[in-house]
């Protein structure tokens, strides 16, 4: 293959930038074709077959209760908050607005631990119940919080923000022509709601349950802790109890078959529909005015999820790191947070720095092979944690012991292993997951710039990475920014990954709480549980402002 002008273009057209994207996407790439090949891969000395004889259909019907439950759960809650904030006019309206995004900031693995603590035999619940009619133990039954039921709790209260966001946004965006037509053909509200409304947002109900159910599929710490067997805890016993690679890779695949399987279902649900508003009206319509009495229903229908979504787990957290806390809390707390914070800072910065690579050769490239690539490694974020930990260790062990047998042989020391000993393999793990959410905030930035400012940059001489530098970065600051803050959360609130991939004596907050509170010391996992949960509320706040401007313009524009 020959140059033409150096390393600017190749003969067959692709420049540096599209070469450069498609190292980065084969890269990231890796660990789930790594996974792949190793399904059909033989020498696992029975384990395989052990696994499906024994646990598999647990695994398997686990997985589907979680699954069904979810989804379920999450779009029931997320529905009916969209549809309360957007179409009721109620007391504490532009409150819920923004607050019942909050949620999204726990972690499933933090509310497990928290409601595990309040509503067991010996919690605050419990006991108030046994003083106030005197009940004794085997008098009355408790629900148990550690069973497949109580895990699909935990995820529906953390998880409908994404159903409630993309809904809302749909009601916004379809009600205002649409609505009217139906009030004009003898609908009532009820009748516009189920006949009208929600058909037309079906799509974001689905897409945002397919998030939630993604989220569900990718946990390890909530399931674990309460015993739950599904594919992820499978994955981390086969890796670390029976230390069998394939096995692991093998459960892997059937997990990342789980993911297909819903992306592929978030799709055909659409079939050949389509559900565009072709109202010329683009306002919103006016909330309707409820009764004192309907207001409080409607009222207390938002308030509960937020309730016990964030604001219950988040008091008994404070409370728990006031009144107790870790007893550790001082030296080696502020070694924990400073291994987090490093390992989210890297990370947040190598993801925006690819991200404004690939987006900006997408931007620049006639073909549609970037685009195809940036499609390729926004999947990422759809692939479980430990699916992706073993993914990466599989070739990166093999790369780091082949580095180590080289370096002896050339030098006659032994460096050990450079990847896999530090946090090189554990960062790679992250970008692998992570780096959509960058990519995607980006590419949503740059498509909004218009391209005349290309043209006028260089007819002022910049080149391409001139105009870059000078012209696109101080217009994405705002958007860097953002991308790094939620990539910087994600990596803080990330457990399967760090639990299979952390160095050797290198705890982060979050492994840290799950230890402590795998060991029943759930008062001394508040205070790292309770710093993840602080540090998830910043881009919650930013994601909060941007609901109330964005209905605040919307509002503006229907009274001009």
């Amino acid at each position: 293959m020959e140059f033409k002008g150096g390393l600017g273009r190749l003969r067959t057209g692709w420049s540096s930038l599209t070469i450069g994207a498609l190292l980065i996407a084969v890269l990231i790439a890796l660990p789930v074709i790594s996974v792949f090949s190793n399904v059909f891969v033989g020498g696992t000395s029975g384990t395989w077959s052990h696994l499906a004889d024994t646990v598999l259909p647990e695994f398997i019907r686990n997985t589907l209760i979680l699954c069904v439950g979810v989804g379920l759960g999450v779009s029931t809650i997320g529905i009916t908050a969209a549809w309360c904030t957007t179409m009721l006019d109620f007391p504490g309206r532009r409150f819920f607005q923004w607050a019942l995004v909050l949620p999204l900031a726990v972690p499933a693995y933090v509310m497990a631990y928290v409601y595990t603590d309040f509503l067991q035999f010996v919690g605050p619940l419990q006991t108030w119940l046994r003083e106030v009619f005197g009940w004794r133990a085997g008098e009355y039954w408790f629900p148990d919080v550690r069973s497949p039921g109580g895990a699909v709790a935990m995820f529906m209260f953390v998880l409908y923000p994404y159903v409630y966001l993309l809904a809302r946004t749909a009601f916004l965006e379809r009600a205002s022509g649409m609505l009217e037509a139906g009030r004009s053909l003898g609908l009532g509200p009820w009748g516009c709601f189920f006949r009208v409304s929600l058909p037309l947002a079906r799509p974001a109900v689905v897409a945002g349950s397919a998030l939630a159910l993604m989220e569900t599929l990718a946990d390890f710490g909530t399931v674990s802790y309460f015993g739950v067997q599904t594919f992820t805890t499978g994955i981390y016993r086969a890796w670390f109890s029976l230390g069998d690679r394939v096995a692991a890779a093998q459960l892997s695949a059937a997990l990342l078959a789980f993911v297909v399987l819903v992306l592929v279902l978030e799709h055909a649900s659409r079939g050949r529909a389509r559900f565009n508003n072709t109202s010329r009206q683009q306002t919103i319509p006016t909330p309707i005015r409820l009764s004192p009495l309907r207001g409080l229903f409607a009222a207390f229908a938002c308030f509960m999820p937020l309730l016990l979504g964030f604001l219950l787990p988040a008091g008994l957290l404070l409370k728990m790191a006031l009144v107790e806390g870790d007893a550790q809390f001082g030296a080696r707390f502020v070694g924990l947070a400073r291994n987090s914070f490093v390992l989210a800072l890297v990370t947040a910065a190598l993801a925006v720095l690819l991200a404004v690579f690939l987006g900006y050769a997408a931007r620049l490239s006639r073909s549609s092979l970037p685009h195809a690539l940036n499609r390729v490694v926004g999947l990422g974020y759809a692939v479980p944690g430990s699916v992706i930990a073993v993914g990466v260790l599989i070739p990166v062990t093999r790369l780091d012991n082949a580095i180590a047998a080289w370096w002896h042989d050339a030098f006659g020391v032994n460096p050990g292993l450079m990847l896999t000993g530090g946090i090189a393999a554990l960062v790679y793990a992250y970008l692998s997951r992570f780096l959509s959410v960058a990519l995607h905030t980006v590419e949503t930035s740059l498509g909004k710039i218009t391209p005349s400012m290309d043209d006028a940059s260089r007819s002022l001489g910049l080149g391409k990475w001139g105009t870059l530098r000078r012209v696109h970065v101080p217009i994405l600051r705002g958007s860097l920014l953002t991308a790094g803050l939620l990539v910087f959360v994600d990596v803080m609130k990330e457990l399967p990954a760090t639990l299979v991939m952390r160095p050797f004596n290198f705890d982060t907050l979050a492994t840290q709480a799950h230890t402590l509170a795998s060991d029943e010391r759930l008062a001394e996992a508040s205070t790292a549980a309770l710093t993840i949960v602080a540090v998830g509320l910043l881009p919650m706040f930013i994601i909060s402002r941007q609901i109330v401007r964005g209905t605040r313009r919307t509002v503006e524009e229907t009274e001009i």
